[in-house]
C-alpha cells in the first residue's frame, strides 16, 4: 500500500506541476478531467439514490466547457445554467413511471453536476490571474503539506477524535498539525518563490485559510462517503483511492481563495 502510494505520488505530482506550469488549455484540460472523474465518483458513492449518472456527466462536461470558454461572464449566466440543469432533471423524472424519492435523486444529481465543476474551475480562474502560476503552485504545496502533516501526526500522536461520526481516523491533533504545517508551508513558499507577491502576513492568512477550509472540504467528502457507506471514492489512484479523494480539499478551498486573492491581493 505504501509503495503504491509513493509510486502514484512520484508520477502524479510532476504531472500536476507540469500542467500548472503550462497553464491555459493544458491546465484546464487536467482540471476538466479531474472534475469529470470527481462527478462520476460522487454519483457512484450515492448510487443507492439512483442519481441521473448519464445526464449528470454530460451536463457537467458541458458546464465545464462553458465555464472555460466564457470567462468572467455575469453571475446570471451561472444561474441560467443551474436552471437548465434542474429542468433536465425534473424532465427526466416527469416521464419516469416511478417518482418515489425523485427529489432525492434530483438533489444528489444536481449538487455533483453543478457545484463540483464550478468549484474546481476556480483553480483555472486562479491560474489566469496575475501571478496565477505561483498562486496555484502555492495552493497545491500548502494542501499537500497539511495533508501529510495531519496524517502523520494524527497517526502518531492522535488521541482525540475530530468528528468520529464522519471520519473515525481524523483526530484533533492531526487537524491542529495540519493547520500549523499548512501555515509553515505557506511561509516557506513565500520566501521560496513568492516574496514579490505575498507579504509574510499574506502568507500566514492564506496558509491558515487553506488549512482550515481544505480540511473542512475533506470532511465534507467524508460525510458523503459515510452516507454511501464506502471508504474510498474509487480505485483509480493506487494507494490514494479515487480522484475525488485526492481533490476533495479543493472543492471549497478554490472558490474562497480565488475571491480572497481577487479582492485583496491582485
Amino acid at each position: 500500500m505504501l509503495l503504491a502510494r509513493m509510486l502514484t505520488a512520484i508520477i502524479g505530482i510532476p504531472f500536476i506541476l507540469v500542467c500548472v506550469y503550462c497553464g491555459d488549455i493544458i491546465f484546464y484540460g487536467m482540471t476538466f478531467f479531474v472534475s469529470l472523474f470527481c462527478v462520476y465518483e460522487y454519483l457512484a458513492i450515492l448510487k443507492k439514490y439512483n442519481p441521473h449518472i448519464f445526464a449528470s456527466l454530460v451536463m457537467s462536461a458541458a458546464f465545464s466547457i462553458f465555464l472555460y470558454f466564457f470567462k468572467n461572464f455575469p453571475v446570471d449566466k451561472i444561474m441560467v445554467s443551474a436552471v437548465v440543469m434542474m429542468i433536465v432533471f425534473f424532465g427526466v423524472e416527469i416521464f419516469k413511471e416511478n417518482s418515489n424519492l425523485c427529489i432525492v435523486r434530483i438533489s444528489s444529481s444536481f449538487w455533483g453536476t453543478f457545484f463540483i465543476p464550478l468549484a474546481l474551475m476556480h483553480m483555472v480562474y486562479i491560474r489566469n490571474l496575475k501571478y496565477g502560476m505561483e498562486l496555484v503552485f502555492f495552493i497545491f504545496i500548502v494542501i499537500w503539506t497539511l495533508d501529510t502533516a495531519a496524517y502523520a501526526f494524527g497517526k502518531v500522536l492522535g488521541k482525540h477524535k475530530l468528528v468520529e461520526s464522519v471520519s473515525p481516523r481524523k483526530t484533533v491533533e492531526g487537524a491542529i498539525a495540519g493547520i500549523i504545517f499548512g501555515i509553515l508551508g505557506a511561509i516557506i513558499c513565500r520566501y521560496g518563490f513568492m516574496s514579490n507577491i505575498l507579504t509574510l502576513w499574506d502568507s500566514v492568512i492564506l496558509g491558515f485559510l487553506i488549512a482550515v477550509i481544505g480540511q473542512f472540504s475533506d470532511l465534507s467528502e467524508s460525510i458523503i462517503k459515510r452516507d454511501g457507506d464506502i471508504k474510498d471514492s474509487g480505485r483509480m489512484l493506487p494507494g490514494h483511492g479515487g480522484v475525488f479523494d485526492r481533490f476533495d480539499s479543493y472543492i471549497f478551498t478554490a472558490p474562497i481563495i480565488y475571491y480572497y486573492v481577487s479582492k485583496f491581493l491582485v
